[in-house]
């Protein structure tokens, strides 16, 4: 049987990971985190607070010894968390060389590239709230930047930061916003994905009489092509999902048990009002 000992007490109040808003309770759990979440860290992990949890909360003050020059002296961000992941030791030395990799690699990104992985990560856990708020934050400062000369990532960046806040949008299944910024991502960068992103959305979004007219005003009518046969494609291949067969089934549901029908739209009904709350309540991520 494995048994795995501890490292330092277990935390009264946590430790939050700036740029991941997860709270850590102890050194296993802050490790974890670091492996996990290595491509979302930034040097904002070298800080006193930091520093303070592990000595007053986890009682050890000589790995804060050994931390301290680090913070203090600026050093790199891949040797602060690889010398917590040695000494706590969750993780083999193979681990721990791979995230430092990970961490040298993402050390040569601007602070706006930085800031756009951890955004993302909110997408892809479906905070699509909070992630179109710290999108319109980033584009914000991209804009003030380029009016004060700063130099900037290439303009691929900006836009896909447009384009995955029409994705958060898309993910509320709110297309028309959605359509708006993979259009503007497509003026950004001229990209033909960006384009076919924009008919999908308005595709999505407008009644059929209505797209048609849409897109016979499109440069690009060739696109529109190519999005119906990968429509076609998508609803042939979701009609093969077990989603769909259960959908069928509550039709014929509705026909044959009405009573039936209606307990489980109330108790379907609810679960999603649940979800959604959980998707647009932000206030727990802080």
């Amino acid at each position: 049987m494995r048994v795995s000992v501890c490292v330092g007490e277990y935390a009264q109040i946590p430790y939050c990971v700036p740029g991941l808003e997860i709270n850590v309770y102890s050194m296993e759990e802050l490790s974890y985190c670091f492996k996990e979440n290595a491509f979302l860290l930034d040097a904002a992990l070298l800080e006193d607070r930091l520093l303070e949890w592990i000595d007053r909360q986890c009682g050890l003050q000589d790995l804060v010894k050994a931390l301290h020059p680090l913070v203090h002296k600026r050093g790199s961000l891949s040797s602060f968390v690889g010398m917590i992941l040695g000494y706590v030791g969750f993780y083999g030395e193979e681990d721990i060389r791979q995230v430092e990799q990970v961490l040298k690699q993402g050390a040569g990104l601007s602070r706006i590239e930085k800031r756009k992985r951890q955004i993302d990560y909110l997408v892809k856990k479906k905070k699509y709230v909070a992630a179109i708020r710290e999108y319109d934050g980033l584009i914000g400062k991209w804009q003030e930047l380029e009016k004060e000369g700063e130099p900037l990532p290439a303009v691929g960046c900006l836009a896909s930061i447009r384009h995955n806040k029409g994705v958060a949008y898309a993910g509320m299944m709110q297309y028309g916003k959605a359509a708006e910024c993979f259009r503007e991502a497509y003026d950004t960068d001229g990209s033909r994905d960006e384009y076919l992103a924009y008919l999908a959305a308005r595709r999505m979004e407008l009644p059929g009489e209505d797209y048609i007219a849409l897109v016979a005003g499109e440069p690009q009518i060739q696109g529109t092509l190519e999005l119906e046969k990968e429509m076609d494609r998508l609803v042939n291949q979701w009609e093969q999902q077990p989603a769909y067969l259960r959908l069928c089934n509550r039709r014929r549901m509705r026909v044959e048990n009405r009573q039936v029908y209606q307990t489980d739209t109330e108790r379907l009904t609810q679960a999603l009002k649940e979800n959604y709350r959980s998707l647009s309540h932000v206030a727990d991520e802080k």
